[in-house]
């Protein structure tokens, strides 16, 4: 692990990608990003990278990969582990308390998710060439660019709206959701509650069932706490 990673506490897995038999080179390699999370008040912030090229993408159009928002939870699953069979890539994984951490010293979530994306195209920097990374629009576009380190000062960033639009980034948001899905899993068997998505009403009856049981001081384990949720959970 690159030593500049090491220093902070967040779980980050990667792989490499089957050879491809196509004889056809490719125009341009590039990295999508995308993240989940960001909007679940329970579990982790998830962010993941993907290489992507002119061979590799028709095969995902084949596979039925899109915008993990217009799959289901089960579909999600089973194109992740497809994916990580096709491509190179990277997924950094930021449990609610090192985010709620991250989040109190940096201040502000968009900086956060720089910070994340920045992460996971870096990983994929130390193994791959690229001509470009690509990232959904949010917040000042130079947020993912501050944010990058030595090598990935060095490849062109893009950031565009409805970035999942392209294969890459759409690979990138499967594989984020489909990690997110399995950590939250995990917290769900780890504290015997089963933590819902999202930020609804069923949200905060299990935060205040969550607190009954551990206590308020420990939500900061299994939620992010600056939402708005919190002061609903914690009310009388």
């Amino acid at each position: 692990m690159d030593s500049k990673i090491a220093d902070w506490p967040v779980s980050i897995m990667s792989n490499r990608p089957l050879q491809e038999s196509s004889k056809k080179p490719p125009h341009s390699k590039w990295i999508g990003s995308d993240e989940a999370g960001k909007g679940d008040y329970f579990g982790p912030l998830v962010v993941a990278g993907v290489v992507m090229d002119d061979t590799i993408a028709p095969l995902l159009v084949e596979l039925g990969v899109k915008d993990s928002k217009r799959l289901s939870d089960n579909s999600v699953k089973n194109l992740a582990a497809r994916i990580k069979k096709t491509c190179p890539c990277s997924v950094v994984v930021i449990g609610p308390k090192r985010y709620n951490e991250l989040y109190n010293k940096i201040g502000n979530l968009n900086r956060l998710l720089a910070w994340g994306h920045s992460r996971a195209i870096e990983n994929i920097l130390d193994k791959e060439e690229c001509d470009y990374a690509l990232a959904d629009q949010f917040g000042d576009k130079n947020f993912i660019i501050n944010a990058l380190m030595e090598k990935g000062e060095k490849i062109e960033m893009k950031q565009r709206f409805r970035a999942e639009s392209d294969m890459g980034v759409a690979a990138a948001s499967i594989l984020a959701r489909a990690e997110f899905l399995s950590q939250l899993a995990m917290l769900s068997k780890k504290y015997g509650i089963d933590f819902p998505k999202g930020a609804s009403s069923a949200v905060i009856e299990t935060g205040k069932d969550f607190v009954k049981r551990y206590g308020k001081e420990r939500l900061k384990e299994v939620a992010k706490i600056h939402f708005k949720t919190t002061k609903s959970v914690l009310a009388e």
